[in-house]
C-alpha cells in the first residue's frame, strides 16, 4: 500500500526540480536581453521564486511534524539533510564530484536526463552512485541517541540494474585486459557502453575498464562475484596507486563499494589495500580524498584492517590532513575508530594530538567532532596513562571536558565524564602519594 507522506515528498521533489529547470530559463532570458528583458518575463521569475518558497516552507513544515521524529528533528545536522529534498537521508549516496544526496532525489535528477550535480552545477564524468555508509552510520547513530527510529529507505523501482550479459562479461573481460594490446582494446570497446558519459575518443583503458568494474560493484548481487575474481581486486589496488586522479579515485570508491561485504573487507585488506589507500590519502588530491577516506573506514570495521591500517600509517597521515584543517569530519571518525588499537593509541600521543584534538572539542561547531575527539581522548586515558597529566593541565588552564560534559550530546557527555573521573583518580593518586 502506497505511503501518503512518501509520495508526498516525492511530488515535491519533482515540483522542485521542475521549478529550478524553468527558473534557470527565465534568468537566462533576462542576463541574455540588451534591454533586461520584458517586465513580463521578470514577473514569472519573481512567481516561480514564490513557489520554490512556498515548496520549501511545505517540505520544512511537513519533516517537522513527521512521524519520523517530530520536534526532535529541529536539532538535526544540516550535512544529515539531504541538498535536494532538505529530508534527513535514508540511503545516503555519493555523486562523481564527491556530494552527498538521498539516492531517491538523486537517482530521479538522473533520470531526467541531468548530467550535472544539482547543488554545484558540475559536469558529472560519470552516474555512478556509491553508498556513503559512513554518513548512513552516523546518521543512524544520532537518529539512535536521541530515540528516533530512522526511516527505511525508498527503494526506487526504476532504479538501474546490471544486466546478466554485463555480469557474465566480467571474467572474460578482465581476462582480456591482462592480455595482449589487442585483446585490451576488444574489451574496451565492450566495456565502453558501460561508462555513462564517456566519448568514444577516450583513450584511457584501465579508467574505462575501472569505471566499468565500479559500475558492476555498486549492484549487491555483483560485490561477491567482483571480489572472488582472481584479477579484479589486485587490478583495483594497483589502479589506486597509477593511473589518472580519475581512474585513482574510482578503484578507491570500487573497493568502497565491495568492502560492504565482511568477507570482501577481508580480501581487500589481506591483497594489500591499506598501504596504497593510505598513501592517496596523504597526496591530498580534492577529487579522491572523499572516497579513499569511506574505503578507510568501512575496511577498517573489520579488527585485522584495523592493525593493518595502523601499520602502514594511517594515523599519522590522518592526524596531519586534520591539523591541516582538510576533511575533518571523516578523518575525526576513522581516527576515533582507530583509537581503539593500542598502538594507534601510543601513537596519536607522541604526535601531539591531545591539543589538537582539545581545541577541536572548544572550537568546532559539529557536534560529531566533539563526539569523536571525546572517544579518541577517553580511550588514551585508559589506554596510555602517561598522557594523563597532559589532559589534567590542559582541563585545568581551559575546562573544555568539563564544558562539553554539561553541553555536549548524550554520547560526548558520557566520554567526557568519563576521562573527568579519570582525571580525578589520578590527581587522588598523585596527592596520596
Amino acid at each position: 500500500m502506497a505511503n501518503p507522506e512518501v509520495e508526498e515528498t516525492e511530488s515535491c521533489v519533482r515540483k522542485a526540480v521542475e521549478l529550478k529547470k524553468e527558473l534557470q530559463r527565465l534568468v537566462k532570458a533576462i542576463l541574455d536581453e540588451d534591454d533586461y528583458g520584458g517586465l513580463q518575463v521578470t514577473n514569472e521569475a519573481l512567481r516561480v521564486l514564490s513557489c520554490l518558497k512556498d515548496l520549501k516552507l511545505k517540505k520544512s513544515h511537513s519533516f517537522k511534524g513527521g512521524a519520523a521524529g517530530d520536534d526532535h528533528l529541529l536539532g538535526l545536522p544540516y550535512e544529515f539533510r539531504c541538498p535536494i529534498s532538505g529530508e534527513i537521508m535514508t540511503d545516503p549516496v555519493v555523486l562523481a564530484n564527491g556530494q552527498t544526496f538521498d539516492r531517491p532525489c538523486i537517482q530521479r535528477w538522473l533520470d531526467e536526463g541531468n548530467r550535472t550535480c544539482p547543488q554545484t552545477r558540475q559536469v558529472l564524468s560519470h552516474t555512478v552512485l556509491i553508498p556513503n555508509h559512513l554518513v548512513r552510520e552516523m546518521i543512524s547513530q544520532w537518529c539512535k541517541e536521541h530515540g528516533i527510529e530512522l526511516p527505511k529507505p525508498i527503494k526506487d523501482t526504476d532504479e538501474d540494474v546490471v544486466t546478466d550479459a554485463s555480469r557474465s562479461h566480467l571474467n572474460s573481460l578482465l581476462e582480456k585486459m591482462s592480455s595482449s594490446l589487442s585483446d585490451q582494446k576488444e574489451a574496451a570497446k565492450e566495456l565502453r557502453p558501460l561508462s555513462p558519459g564517456r566519448a568514444d575518443t577516450d583513450p584511457g583503458l584501465l579508467e574505462d575498464l575501472i569505471t566499468t568494474i565500479l559500475n558492476l560493484s555498486i549492484h549487491d548481487e555483483n560485490k561477491r562475484l567482483v571480489a572472488e575474481n582472481p584479477l579484479a581486486i589486485p587490478l583495483l589496488i594497483d589502479s589506486v596507486r597509477t593511473g589518472t586522479i580519475e581512474t585513482r579515485r574510482n578503484a578507491a570508491a570500487a573497493l568502497f563499494s565491495l568492502s560492504a561485504l565482511d568477507s570482501n573487507k577481508l580480501i581487500i585488506g589481506k591483497l594489500g589495500a591499506m598501504t596504497p589507500l593510505i598513501d592517496l590519502l596523504e597526496e591530498g588530491h580534492p577529487l579522491a580524498m572523499k572516497d579513499v577516506a569511506s574505503a578507510i573506514f568501512s575496511l577498517c570495521i573489520l579488527l585485522e584492517n584495523k592493525r593493518r591500517a595502523v601499520h602502514a600509517g594511517a594515523v599519522r597521515v590522518i592526524l596531519r590532513k586534520i591539523m591541516e584543517n582538510s576533511l575533518v569530519d571523516e578523518l575525526l571518525a576513522i581516527l576515533a575508530m582507530l583509537s581503539s588499537h593500542q598502538d594507534a593509541i601510543e601513537e596519536i600521543g607522541e604526535l601531539g594530538a591531545i591539543p589538537c584534538l582539545l581545541r577541536i572539542i572548544r572550537e568546532s561547531t559539529c557536534e560529531r567532532n566533539k563526539e569523536n575527539c571525546a572517544a579518541i581522548l577517553y580511550n588514551i586515558c585508559f589506554t596510555d596513562r602517561t598522557r594523563t597529566r597532559e589532559i589534567m593541565e590542559e582541563e585545568n588552564a581551559n575546562g573544555t571536558l568539563s564544558r562539553l560534559a554539561e553541553n555536549g550530546t548524550s554520547r560526548a557527555k558520557r566520554k567526557a565524564n568519563g576521562i573527568l573521573e579519570r582525571l580525578n583518580k589520578a590527581a587522588l593518586i598523585v596527592h596520596t602519594a
